[in-house]
Order: C-alpha cells, then structure tokens, then sequence
C-alpha cells in the first residue's frame, strides 16, 4: 500500500503549489526535480533532496543510483497529480535552490561564459543549459529574466543540467561589472551585425550573449559588447529561436578551441 494515496493530503497539495508558484519557490528556497535521470545528476552534482517521492507503477523498473532516504511511496493518480509532465517516470524530489552568484563561478585560463537576457520561454532557457552543458561551458548569466530559472518546464528542458552548468541569475549591470574585472570579452548576436560570428577569434575569454525571443538583446548589451556578431540567414525570417543561435556560437567556440 503506497504511502501516499489521497489528492486531499496536504504534502500532495505543497508539491503542486511548488510546482506552480514561482513566489513560493523563492519564499522557501526549494524546487522540483522530477525524473529518474535529472535527479541522478542531481545528486551527482552534489544536491541533497529534502523529500523524494516514488511511483512503482510508473517507474517501470527504473531505480535512482545514489539515493540516501527512503522514498515516500505515491499511488498513480496522486502522483499524476503531483507531476508537470505527460508520461511520468515515476520519480520526483523537492530539493534546495543551489546557491550560485557570480563570485563562485569557475575561472579557467580562457573563460567561456553565455549570457542569455530576458529569455521568456523556460523551456528555451532549458535548451540553452543543455547545449551549454554538452559544450563545456563555464557558466550561465541569466540576466534580468522573465521566466524562472528554477521553473519545473526549464528543469526539464535541461534534462538536469541546470545542476551541472554553474549558473546564476543577476542584473545587467552586475554580470558587466563581473565581464569586465576579469577581462572577459562581450559577443552580442544580432541579424545588424557586420561580422560573421564563424569569422571571428573566439579562442581567448569570452561570454557570448543572448537575448529575448521576439526583440533580442537590449541596447545595454548592444552599446557595452566589444564585439556583435551576426548568424548568415538566407530566407524570409531575420532571426532564430534564442536556443538555436546560443547553440550554434556555443559549437564555434568548440570547433575553434578543438574541443571534442
């Protein structure tokens, strides 16, 4: 018998206010993990759940390496309820918001940094720390956001890697302030620039920045960068989603560094 079997319990109901309230994430500090792969990073990356929640029926076998209490055991239709996503897994944690600012990032010889301003959609913000992840970043600016980092649609676009990527939400002015004390160069992407993001010297320190959806990177941006770069574009549209642009400046900076 599951431990949890009633939608009227009131854990059932914080989980799916923690879910939705982004206010109530940030009163308490805490966020949803759902997914047996995304809490194994999770825990790789050295995040201690406060609660984990189990579906047997749900799971169909799959088990999370690592784990170091005892899951509460949820029946299906409450752990439908519980889940944001369609075809559950059968795993969800409550764990701590990581605590990152800029000070604590990583500060290797040639700093690789991408900043992403006021990205609305979560699921772009998501996609974006997965390809970041994949090509070795050292960490994410996200920038006067509209969207919460830590929202359960931008977890899972991540595939977890919002816990693998050091990444920190801060002003404008304060991400500049930290660029510019540590020598980092600013690349701005825009459809106006002259220079062909592939011509361009991208080996030495660098933070490569990202704007909104519909209106891309503000003046502030546009006036502080050393350098705009644009993406060749051959049809009707003058712009890509922000998540295929971060992807492929992020890749030419691999390509450039010969990084596998």
């Amino acid at each position: 018998m599951p431990d949890l079997t009633s939608l009227q319990n009131p854990r059932v109901k914080s989980i799916v206010k923690l879910r939705a309230d982004k206010r109530k994430r940030a009163r308490e500090g805490l966020m949803l993990v759902e997914g047996c792969y995304e809490l194994e990073l999770a825990l790789t990356s050295g995040i201690h759940p406060q609660e984990v929640y189990f579906c047997e029926e749900l799971a169909g076998g799959k088990i999370v390496r690592g784990l170091d209490l005892t899951p509460v055991t949820v029946a299906r239709h409450v752990f439908e309820k519980m889940s944001h996503r369609e075809g559950p897994d059968g795993w969800l944690a409550v764990v701590p918001i990581p605590q990152r600012t800029l000070n604590l990032l990583p500060l290797p010889p040639a700093p690789f940094f991408v900043l992403a301003e006021s990205v609305e959609k979560p699921g772009n913000l998501g996609a974006i720390l997965r390809t970041a992840d994949a090509a070795g970043v050292d960490g994410l600016l996200v920038c006067d956001p509209r969207t919460d980092i830590y929202n359960p649609n931008a977890v899972r676009a991540s595939r977890g890697t919002l816990f693998t990527v050091p990444t920190v939400q801060t002003g404008n002015a304060e991400a500049l302030d930290f660029l510019r004390a540590r020598g980092i160069r600013i690349l701005a992407a825009t459809p106006h620039a002259d220079h062909l993001y592939s011509n361009v010297d991208l080996r030495g320190p660098v933070c490569l920045a990202v704007g909104s959806e519909d209106a891309g990177l503000t003046d502030f941006w546009m006036e502080q960068a050393d350098l705009k770069v644009r993406i060749p574009m051959a049809g009707r549209v003058n712009s890509l989603n922000v998540s295929t642009s971060a992807a492929i400046l992020l890749y030419e900076v691999v390509r450039q560094r010969g990084k596998r």
